[in-house]
């Protein structure tokens, strides 16, 4: 690693502190605490969060390697599942994906798009998405801005072209993009009308729409999503991620109300907010 790149993380991080700060204070949320040094603990910490809001089921899609996190899921079986996070570039990469939901029993794969050192439609990664694509297991890929303020706006690859391009090529592989696609919302509608194997995600504070060149609401979302690939492709997702915040009810509070508030009926609210993960992850039959 370049010994600048250290100190420049640190600058940014400074930097978008303020920015942070304003977003906890907003939602109410208290500052995160530092990562736990003992995995057992913070899965027991979570399996008891779990069941303190009423959530069924949970799944960790990143966690400091594909065994840390089985190992994690493990302990708590009934309630917590798991997704492979690898470089999908690495020599192997197909390999250690069905090794990690043959013999480890994972659920998915996670990747960020912007962190990536190709293209999403490379022919180098077409084991992968094979493999995937195989097993049956849904791939969720991030495009758009990484992390938070003060975060990476986009990368050299992982665009919405080189998605559908992609989900095109493989069309029998879930694909789920999380947080309506960030800023590239229009390109996610777009590619989702046109691939029927492309699947949006909810989850997050979804606050990037304050910065869209267009006015955009959490509530416009939800019905543009839904008028344009229905009730079986949106799946509800928490992006819950540390503590003393823990589960973030709040976000599901205010996407029950929206979705509640355009009138749909029971049935799709049972899709968007449980059924649709159920099937992805292969927990309906």
């Amino acid at each position: 690693m370049h010994p600048g790149g250290a100190r420049e993380r640190a600058a940014r991080s400074a930097a978008a502190a303020p920015y942070a700060k304003a977003w906890r204070q907003a939602w109410g949320f208290p500052e995160p605490e530092p990562p736990a040094a003992h995995w057992p603990d913070e899965a027991d910490r979570w399996a008891d969060e779990l069941r303190r809001v009423g959530v069924r089921r949970a799944v960790f899609v990143t966690g400091g390697g594909n065994d840390a996190v089985a190992d994690v899921v493990d302990r708590h079986p009934d309630l917590l599942l798991g997704f492979a996070h690898h470089d999908p570039y690495a020599p192997g990469a197909a390999a250690e994906l069905a090794r990690a939901v043959t013999e480890r029993g994972l659920r998915g794969l996670k990747l960020f798009a912007p962190l990536l050192r190709g293209p999403l439609d490379g022919p180098d990664l077409d084991p992968l998405w094979d493999t995937a694509q195989r097993l049956g297991v849904p791939v969720l890929i991030h495009i758009g801005h990484y992390g938070s303020a003060g975060g990476l706006t986009f990368g050299r690859y992982g665009g919405p072209e080189e998605l559908a391009r992609m989900a095109r090529r493989f069309p029998e592989l879930p694909v789920v993009v999380p947080h309506f696609g960030v800023q590239y919302v229009q390109e996610l509608l777009f590619t989702a009308w046109g691939c029927p194997n492309v699947h949006v995600d909810t989850s997050g504070s979804n606050q990037w729409v304050r910065w869209m060149p267009y006015k955009l609401t959490l509530e416009d979302l939800f019905r543009r999503c839904y008028e344009t690939i229905g009730p079986q492709r949106i799946v509800y997702g928490s992006d819950s991620s540390w503590f003393p915040r823990g589960y973030v009810t709040r976000y599901l509070d205010d996407q029950l109300r929206i979705c509640r508030e355009l009138g749909l009926p029971d049935d799709h609210l049972r899709a968007i907010f449980a059924g649709n993960a159920e099937r992805l992850l292969g927990l309906d039959g």
